[in-house]
């Protein structure tokens, strides 16, 4: 036994376990011979990592795990929560960070109304900067690297006539951080994003009603300044209806060939035979009894209008009518009440039925999933929709308006919704396309909206949801750290970003926060002055992550492990100098 180490038991030592420090825990078990003993001793560290993280003990250890000591040592020392730089290039708020696939790169987005191109190098540099003002643009907001990263995609809202603002998307090549394009996009908060190398998807909105509108998602090639006048530089995909208020915002596409070989399986129990079926989740409900109770399937959307008696929907609008004229509708209906059931009436028969068995059963399909949120209540967006986009969708080849329709096809429908009775705030994807995390704020259960321009109170708290998207199932209990305070009116997105093992989001509460995807515990708070907006991992390293915050900064941030790492790599004068004089004296 080492000298001043007194040999204590085994539950003595565990118990000192719970009151050290990681690093001391470590430190101590390099120097102490009965601690390097215990080291091995596979049912004290699972007993001490069960304890110390809190984890249920129903959950597994990691897959990917050799040892219960292996694991505690990752959760402590390869988290990104050491602070090693601070970019203060950007003058007001920074609101969207985003790495390029190779990590060699990233952009950041700032109500200075600029695009910054950031070098990832040991100290990351700046490398380009674009102002966007020159083109009437009030501030950039949202960037995104193509697949092969040579362009970059970049959203932001544009000034237009007597001051009224939409969103635009600009392109810029990645070679001479020249401007290829520009497309309009409205709402602006639908972003946009690229469905491949060549194409990105867009937004317009046209409002039919007071409430009543039609957001229409356009796929546009990269390249409009400089194509052939004779080739498509544009294409209608999908055309679709919104009630009460709402419209389709925060595009994204998820690639489904790639389910089949996720980084990280998140069901613990995950069934082999996945449903064919594509039912609506409402995650309003805290009773587990519901949440296990099966929830029959929804009818095609093109069916969800239809009434008992099988009346055309020319029939029940003229019915409708003479209802009201003859005040035979009771209660009275407001103006608005009106117009929703106007729009429902008229959309029964004018709509496409959804797309037939959604779940991907080809591991090789070519398919992908455009996501978006929307709403049926309230101009809150709170509702995931998900469309499939086909192979032969995704070219701007063909007819400007996209397919062929019939006369009775006007609309759209959705293949899929998910209902978070709450605002949502932030979604991000996985890396390998699998699962969806989605930011929200909760309603009161059981709350009715009676007024589409009145939603109900939001919730301090922000829930992170996880979702399947092989089988369009919730997979995780929503996990709980982070803070919003703002209001309905004035709530904003928060950006999150998911690593292979990870998960981080910002908050209103002046912090960044990590999790521990297949653990479902929160392992740092990162700290800003303000707002934290937006986070980004490296694609390449989830040991390095960034913040970006309304404080104006840029914040990098590494595992205790990298950052030893990079200590190792520095040269360190004061060592070459002692050596030196040692060879003086000899």
């Amino acid at each position: 036994m080492d000298a001043g180490c007194p040999r204590l038991p085994d539950t003595v030592l565990f118990e000192i376990f719970l009151y050290l420090d990681h690093t001391d825990v470590l430190s101590v078990g390099l120097v102490c011979q009965q601690w390097r003993a215990v080291a091995r001793d596979e049912f004290l560290w699972k007993e001490l990592f069960y304890r110390y993280y809190r984890v249920s003990r129903d959950v597994p250890r990691h897959p990917g795990a050799v040892s219960w000591y292996d694991e505690f040592q990752r959760l402590y020392d390869t988290i990104p929560c050491v602070e090693v730089q601070a970019l203060k290039e950007h003058n007001d708020q920074v609101l969207h960070l985003s790495f390029s696939h190779s990590g060699c790169l990233f952009a950041s987005c700032s109500k200075d109304c600029t695009v910054k191109i950031w070098s990832n190098e040991l100290d990351i540099s700046l490398q380009h900067s674009s102002n966007m003002r020159p083109y009437n643009w009030s501030y950039t907001q949202f960037s995104q690297f193509n697949s092969d990263d040579s362009l970059l995609l970049v959203s932001g809202v544009f000034v237009g006539p007597h001051n009224s603002s939409s969103g635009e998307i600009a392109v810029i090549s990645m070679e001479n951080f020249t401007l290829l394009s520009r497309v309009r996009n409205k709402p602006y908060d639908v972003f946009g994003c690229w469905l491949n190398e060549t194409n990105l998807i867009s937004g317009n909105l046209h409002r039919i009603g007071r409430i009543t509108s039609c957001s229409v998602l356009w796929l546009n090639n990269a390249f409009q300044g400089i194509e052939s006048e004779n080739v498509n530089v544009v294409k209608r995909l999908f055309k679709i209806q919104n009630l009460n208020a709402s419209t389709i915002r925060t595009v994204m596409v998820a690639d489904c060939s790639r389910y089949d070989s996720p980084d990280l399986l998140l069901d613990y129990e995950e069934q082999l035979a996945a449903s064919s079926t594509c039912p609506v989740f409402d995650l309003g409900s805290d009773s587990e009894e519901e949440e296990t109770k099966p929830k029959p399937p929804p009818e095609p959307a093109v069916q969800e209008f239809s009434d008992a008696g099988g009346v055309p929907a020319e029939h029940g609008l003229q019915q409708l009518f003479d209802d009201i004229m003859e005040g035979r509708v009771r209660p009275a209906m407001t103006e608005t009440e009106l117009e929703t059931k106007v729009a429902e009436l008229f959309v029964r028969n004018r709509t496409k039925p959804p797309e037939p068995n959604l779940l991907p059963t080809d591991s090789n399909s070519k398919t992908k999933y455009l996501i978006f949120t929307t709403g049926c209540l309230t101009y809150s967006p709170h509702q995931i929709g998900i469309k499939r986009i086909l192979p032969h969708q995704m070219t701007t080849a063909g007819p400007v308006l996209g397919e062929e329709r019939r006369s009775d096809e006007f609309f759209d429908s959705l293949d899929h919704v998910i209902d978070i009775h709450g605002h949502i705030i932030g979604m991000g994807l996985s890396p390998d396309h699998r699962y969806l995390y989605v930011n929200s704020r909760a309603w009161p259960r059981d709350c009715v909206i009676s007024d589409p321009m009145q939603p109900p109170p939001i919730a301090e708290e922000i829930d992170l949801h996880v979702f399947d998207l092989k089988t369009m199932k919730e997979v995780k209990r929503a996990l709980r750290a982070h803070r919003a305070y703002t209001p309905n009116e004035e709530c904003f997105f928060i950006f999150l970003d998911v690593s292979k093992d990870f998960v981080a989001s910002g908050a209103e509460d002046r912090h960044g926060y990590i999790w521990d995807r297949h653990y479902n515990i929160c392992l740092a708070k990162l700290q800003h002055d303000n707002v934290v907006n937006s986070v980004a991992f490296s694609p390449v390293e989830q040991e390095l992550l960034l913040t970006a915050s309304d404080d104006t900064t840029i914040k990098v941030w590494r595992s205790p492990r990298a950052v030893r790492v990079r200590q190792a790599r520095r040269p360190q004068p004061r060592k070459l100098l002692f050596s030196w004089l040692m060879n003086q004296k000899s």
